[in-house]
């Protein structure tokens, strides 16, 4: 019996209820979409936040019971057999959390939206996952098969959910989707092709440690999945091709003069390689070669983003043409908050790139540019190393903006790098500011003509901000008033 089945099953049983965890993004299309199906007595709602806070929302949800204020997986157990229980988990909420197990254990069904979606439409499935270029990559991938004249839609952890929208798909469509490793915990092999695009060190304030993380990503893919496209030079993400059976198809911007493609895919049969050479992405599969695209075609800033069109590109090999490659390469420049150029003023070129939650992301991020910059750092810490980001800071920054909760734990490792160097670290200057608007200016005064200023946090926006977003936002919002 597949997962849409016994979700149905269960929901048409006279008794039959449905409990969702959280009434965020994700879950209010669902919400609306049960209540349509004349479940909304059945439905209860749960969300930590206060009854003032969710009650604008819920009030359309008529007969539907709200539980807010409280931990939403507390007191879940309110009946021995939960057999006709179905549990809709938030992606931020732990399947372990909590009632959860014991709920579980009585019986009850513990699901997501994201997850029925993928076990009840038509559509194929490509999916994207990864510590970095998830978002960009998806994106890429939704183009490339759009813009070939073929019916796609994109959603996942971007866009809108897409559930309700099952009944508009067919076969010969295809879904493209961002996963993210919180709604691949509990999955297992949603997609007909994945991707994923690098692994390290990321959400260890939420997974129990990097063993876990690094399994929800290899969710992605299983039985159905016909290819699985892997970074060659990222040692977790080319694990994953060791132990898939299918296809895969490996990717690389930074082969070196000894690498060969017997070295960068292992060996492996039944597979082929995409990787740069005289700037052009070209695809191997160790017999014949072919180019693909003209590197220097391409409008987004850095390697990583040769990367990012490399996975997409193998990602829907077959689904475009080269026609909408090139277009593509020649007219996407990005996607918001992901090294966004804001403007320039006297001199100073401001980006905004909010999305940037780990050291090793912001790390990246400087790589854009070969002008001295302004950083800016901090919010909420989730527990990586700050190493890729000190370094980083001191090859490419001249001065580091510190805010939020981490600040201090920033300019901390900092400082210790600060002291192995014969400088004394001189070259890197540090401010502290903890407010974010102040912080803004600061760097403004800092940075001087032909330098960036760039907001790359290297941590969450959850000390301050509901999301990356509502923190970019007021960055470019700050730097338009400067």
């Amino acid at each position: 019996m597949t997962l849409n089945d016994r979700i149905n099953g269960m929901l048409s049983l006279p008794d039959g209820r449905a409990v969702l965890l959280g009434i965020g993004v994700s879950n209010r299309p669902l919400a609306l979409m049960l209540a349509g199906r004349g479940l909304g007595e059945r439905l209860i709602i749960r969300d930590s936040k206060s009854a003032d806070a969710v009650g604008d929302f819920t009030c359309r949800i008529p007969g539907a019971t709200v539980i807010a204020g409280t931990d939403p997986c507390s007191g879940l157990c309110d009946r021995e057999d939960m057999s006709r229980t179905v549990i809709f988990r938030s992606p931020g909420i732990r399947p372990d959390s909590g009632d959860l197990p014991e709920c579980v254990r009585r019986g009850a069904l513990l699901t997501s939206e994201m997850e029925w979606f993928c076990d009840s439409t038509p559509a194929r499935i490509f999916a994207v996952t990864g510590s970095d270029g998830k978002t960009t990559t998806t994106t890429l991938s939704h183009l490339l098969v759009s813009g070939s004249g073929r019916r796609a839609f994109v959603g996942g952890n971007i866009g809108t959910p897409l559930l309700d929208r099952v009944g508009e798909m067919t076969p010969s469509d295809t879904a493209v989707l961002e996963l993210s490793s919180f709604q691949l915990q509990t999955m297992k092999g949603p997609a007909h092709r994945a991707a994923i695009t690098n692994i390290t060190p990321n959400h260890l304030n939420w997974h129990v440690d990097m063993e876990e993380y690094t399994k929800a990503k290899y969710n992605v893919f299983g039985e159905r999945t016909e290819l699985l496209v892997v970074n060659a030079k990222n040692p977790l993400s080319a694990a994953a091709a060791g132990i898939f059976p299918g296809r895969v198809s490996f990717f690389t911007a930074h082969a070196q003069p000894g690498d060969s493609f017997e070295s960068l895919t292992g060996g492996r049969e039944n597979c082929d390689l995409y990787c740069l050479s005289g700037g052009k992405i070209m695809r191997t599969d160790g017999k014949t070669t072919e180019e693909i695209l003209d590197a220097g075609r391409i409008i987004l800033p850095g390697i990583h983003n040769i990367e990012n069109y490399m996975t997409a590109i193998a990602l829907t090999r077959g689904y475009t043409d080269s026609e909408t490659v090139l277009k593509t390469a020649c007219t996407f420049r990005g996607v918001a908050h992901r090294f966004e150029f804001v403007r320039e003023l006297r001199g100073v070129r401001y980006y905004n790139s909010s999305i940037d939650s780990t050291p090793t992301r912001t790390a990246a991020a400087l790589s854009n540019l070969s002008c001295r910059q302004t950083v800016i750092c901090g919010g909420r810490d989730k527990h990586l190393p700050w190493d890729p980001l000190v370094e980083a800071l001191f090859a490419r920054a001249s001065t580091v903006v510190l805010t939020g909760e981490s600040a201090g734990a920033i300019e901390a490792a900092i400082a210790r790098e600060a002291e192995k160097r014969a400088d004394g670290g001189a070259s890197l200057r540090v401010i502290r500011e903890d407010d974010f608007a102040a912080a803004v200016s600061a760097a403004s005064a800092a940075a001087k003509p032909g330098e960036a200023v760039v907001l790359s946090p290297a941590c969450t926006s959850f000390d301050r901000f509901s999301n990356f977003e509502e923190r970019g936002n007021l960055y470019k919002e700050l730097v338009m008033k400067l």
